[in-house]
């Protein structure tokens, strides 16, 4: 009886060793979640940092790697090591981003995870853990507001069907309002990127603080690409963006810019706008990604260069499709025009719900790319016109279009949206301007950087008249105007500066040259146009010839914009009309401040010397008059 009863003991520890090693005792071990300050939690909101944890009922004879994954999904969410004689092990913290998603794009409001040993053997499994989504920060571009996302916000917008909470920066929800320029104030000073990047800053805390996330998406239009990148890699300190998702952001700039910036308006923004400035100088500063992904949705309607207001093709009317991808990320195309991609239902459901929808497994990291290579820009424009149109009035231009351009483009801004024009070409006819025939386009939008565009394919050459028309839409204050010109074909200028970012008193110093089929042409005169941060204008003339060259020394720190505008003469003696628009980022001199501050410094020091001396004398006078005897 006693050798049986001894049998069965030793078979049932047996079995027990053996049903424990195949996964029968699973149930008496245990999988937790640990959050970012090491508790165990039951609630997590999607992208928080957490940690998995496995403790078993027994210790393990031999090391034993443990994959963690969802019930009902294969990805190993992380892994740990529980060492022979261990009967536990925890994941290093990792961000549990995609949580809240199955492969198919279906909300998950809880998740089971399981833990997998050798042979892929189930060891344990947690309770079901509630996951929250992560909120929506969405961040608006150029001349805009909040209001540029009412159809992603509500209860009848974009995010509510899927269950997402959006947050539009300037919106009230959280404190935070950028300045990118208004429209009821076009001469007002515009934030700087960096200034507007510091209030995203401040609204995504906000967010985070009211929502309990860790962890946004940000949802971009526009100017707010540059906002963004600007904040995930100079002002976020812990990581908080799960994933960039920019819609019509120019990576590589927009000349469409320089048609505000020549009449002083939005200052400085609409300088760091620029192809110079956003590839010259933007995009060698800010390379850093801290892991965030980026994507970026190109509208590409207009593949007509003739039908193209002002920047390459294909575009969006504004922003072309090279510009979208002037540095490394994931691109697609739309064929809507930029005004639109935010209130595109299109736009949301193939572009940016099925990023909003990621599940886990599928976020990678963001590598930090090389600083990108200036591009050179095929467009050549003439110089920007500028005027004033009185109420019931006209103004006339006169533009000269060289031999062997192909196409001229023309595009006009005007901030009341409420002029009209007429144009007559070199033949002195009046053309009437239409869709497919010449591109003409009216944007509406008061936040686009035109709102009229029209162009000619193998113009005439020679003196073309454009006359800007009051309607009785113009205010009684009339309408100031800036019109472009982009001619393909034709003579080509080359200008650069020394230096593109340059110190306060340093020389800068400015070079251009004009070629037709290779031969260099005879510059008769050229000017160097400066607008400072704040709408100040400096002008520096060069001297005729070929290669020339001048020198401007910055008095102002900022962004400046420098338009190069040389007039010259081609072989058969017509006239050869370019701007070249340049941007430097002048620097505070530094040294000077330094210095500056070290002379406060040794001033200081030798005033406390001087009194701790005077202080020594004063008490030795005291101490000898207590010793003189009294008379």
């Amino acid at each position: 009886m006693r050798r049986i009863l001894t049998v069965l003991i030793v078979s049932a520890c047996i079995i027990s060793l053996y049903g424990f090693r195949s996964g029968w005792l699973a149930a008496d071990s245990k999988v937790v979640t640990l959050n970012r300050a090491g508790q165990v939690t039951s609630r997590i909101t999607d992208g928080d940092m957490i940690r998995l944890q496995i403790k078993l009922s027994q210790s393990l004879a031999q090391q034993e790697q443990i994959n963690f994954t969802f019930e009902d999904d294969g990805v190993v969410l992380g892994s740990c090591v529980i060492p022979g004689g261990g009967d536990g092990c925890q994941t290093e913290a990792f961000l549990s981003l995609g949580w809240r998603w199955d492969a198919g794009g279906a909300a998950q409001n809880s998740r089971v995870v399981n833990a997998y040993g050798n042979g892929n053997r189930l060891l344990g499994q947690s309770d079901a853990l509630e996951i929250n989504p992560r909120p929506v920060v969405m961040v608006h571009g150029f001349i805009s507001s909040w209001e540029s996302w009412k159809a992603y916000l509500g209860p009848d917008g974009f995010l509510a069907p899927i269950g997402l909470q959006g947050f539009a920066l300037g919106d009230g929800q959280v404190d935070g309002v950028m300045n990118t320029g208004a429209l009821t104030d076009p001469t007002g000073r515009t934030n700087t990127i960096a200034q507007n990047a510091e209030i995203e800053g401040q609204y995504i805390a906000g967010v985070k603080k009211a929502t309990g996330a860790e962890m946004v998406d940000l949802v971009v239009h526009s100017m707010g690409g540059m906002i963004s990148r600007y904040y995930i890699d100079r002002v976020m300190q812990d990581r908080d963006v799960a994933q960039l998702i920019m819609l019509g952001s120019p990576m590589g700039g927009s000349d469409c810019s320089v048609l505000p910036a020549a009449l002083g308006f939005y200052l400085p923004a609409s300088i760091e706008i620029r192809q110079s400035y956003m590839q010259g100088v933007f995009n060698n500063q800010i390379i850093h990604r801290h892991g965030v992904e980026f994507y970026d949705l190109g509208g590409t309607p207009i593949l007509e260069e003739f039908k193209s207001p002002c920047t390459g093709v294909p575009n969006d009317t504004v922003v072309s499709f090279d510009s979208i991808n002037a540095i490394k990320l994931k691109s697609e195309k739309i064929d809507i025009i930029h005004s639109e991609l935010t209130l595109s239902s299109e736009v949301f459901e193939s572009f940016v719900k099925p990023l909003l929808q990621k599940s886990a497994g599928m976020f990678t990291v963001g590598a930090d790319p090389e600083p990108a290579t200036v591009k050179s820009n095929s467009l050549q424009f003439t110089r920007v016109y500028t005027g004033h149109v009185d109420s019931g009035g006209s103004a006339e231009l006169t533009i000269t279009i060289d031999p062997n351009v192909t196409v001229a483009s023309f595009a006009l801004f005007d901030p009341t949206r409420s002029v009209a024009v007429s144009v007559v070409g070199a033949s002195g006819k009046e053309i009437a301007l239409d869709a497919e025939k010449n591109g003409f386009m009216q944007v509406d939008d008061p936040a686009s950087m035109i709102y009229l565009g029209y162009g000619f394919p193998n113009p005439k050459p020679g003196l073309w008249k454009v006359s800007v028309l009051a309607t009785d839409k113009t205010p009684a204050t009339g309408a100031d105007f800036a019109v472009s010109v982009y001619f393909v074909g034709g003579a080509m200028l080359s200008a650069q500066s020394s230096t593109l970012i340059p110190k306060i008193g340093e020389q800068v110093q400015l070079n251009a040259e004009v070629s037709l089929d290779g031969q260099l042409l005879d510059i008769t005169q050229a000017q160097a146009v400066i607008r400072d941060p704040d709408g100040g204008i400096e002008k520096i003339d060069f001297a005729p010839g070929g290669k020339i060259t001048t020198v401007w020394t910055p008095k102002l720190s900022g962004t400046h914009g420098i338009d190069v505008v040389v007039t010259g003469t081609a072989p058969d003696g017509s006239s050869v009309e370019r701007t070249a628009f340049l941007s430097v980022d002048v620097q505070p001199n530094t040294s000077k401040l330094q210095v500056t501050g070290n002379l406060a410094l040794v001033i200081g020091l030798l005033v406390l010397l001087l009194g701790l001396i005077v202080l020594f004398i004063f008490r030795g006078v005291r101490k000898i008059a207590r010793r003189k005897p009294s008379p």
